[in-house]
């Protein structure tokens, strides 16, 4: 299986999208600060994901959600609750 995934970030409250074949590996080096783009915001945290069964197919949905078109504001308002309740977490 092949995951799409959100991160938030606990020191800016902003939002990481990216996709792996592990999910828990990628979580641990995103925590860990083996991912350039995330290594100034850790702690991060999982707040969703999606599996797929080929790469291809999860990072073409990788790519259109950061295209930051139709499909970003689809899954956010989807996802909204969940952002509210990690957003206004002390």
């Amino acid at each position: 299986m092949f995951y799409l995934y959100i991160l938030g970030s606990r020191k800016d409250r902003d939002i990481y999208i990216g996709s792996t074949s592990d999910l828990k590996r990628r979580l641990i080096e995103h925590n860990s600060e083996k991912v350039l783009s995330t290594k100034s915001r850790t702690p991060l945290e999982l707040l969703y994901y999606e599996a797929y069964k080929t790469e291809q197919e999860a990072r073409e949905r990788e790519s259109s959600l950061k295209l930051r078109g139709q499909a970003r504001v689809q899954l956010l308002k989807r996802i909204n609750f969940t952002l509210k309740l990690f957003r206004n977490e002390n």
